[in-house]
């Protein structure tokens, strides 16, 4: 965000959804996020947290979980279909990253805004998380909205090859290529065989 235009660019996080938002379709709270022509919006886990926190944490049911899974695809094929590009970037870390960050957010007054009640239990269930991001990557990487991993635990770099490998994928003027491409131990397409690799986080 620090070198856009605060007028075509958001970033949406979204808290905890009220009791009318529960009643409602579950994309719906994010279709009046989504960007007009020419704008940028950034969404802070998005609709995926059905497939991760939600579904560790038993904040969904099974079958809302299912209904998820069954129906994400058809939804995004949907926007790319009506003229919006969607980009999917999974930031990646390793155990030993997480920890540090965590505790980071306990003793430094500019991060403990960042700090809930989740941040409490996620090493204990590092290994949930892993199996979940495993099924989310699997099953919801598709032609028309891929997945692109970001190995993170160097902020500043994953930043960069992030933003590098955005950039490839717009056209516009005065666009260098040999600027804008990304180091592909840091920042690649999902495919299963990077976890047989241990490039993605275990």
């Amino acid at each position: 965000m620090e070198h856009l235009s605060p007028r075509e660019t958001r970033v949406v996080a979204l808290s905890k959804p009220s009791d009318r938002e529960c009643g409602s379709w579950y994309f719906q709270r994010y279709v009046a996020h989504l960007p007009a022509a020419g704008e940028l919006v950034l969404f802070n886990r998005s609709w995926y947290n059905r497939a991760g926190v939600e579904r560790v944490m038993g904040f969904c049911t099974d079958e809302d979980y299912r209904a998820f899974m069954d129906t994400v695809i058809e939804f995004e094929s949907m926007l790319v279909r009506s003229g919006i590009q969607l980009l999917k970037y999974y930031l990646d870390i390793e155990r030993d990253t997480q920890r540090e960050r965590l505790a980071e957010r306990s003793t430094d007054p500019l991060k403990q805004w960042k700090r809930s009640p989740i941040d409490d239990s996620a090493q204990e269930r590092w290994d949930d998380y892993s199996a979940a991001r495993n099924a989310m990557l699997a099953r919801t990487h598709h032609p028309l909205a891929p997945w692109v991993v970001v190995r993170a635990d160097h902020k500043r770099k994953a930043r960069l090859e992030l933003i590098r490998d955005l950039l490839s994928r717009q056209g516009y003027s005065g666009k260098r290529d040999a600027l804008l491409l990304p180091d592909r131990d840091r920042i690649f397409e999902y495919d299963p065989v990077y976890l047989e690799r241990d490039l993605i986080a275990r």
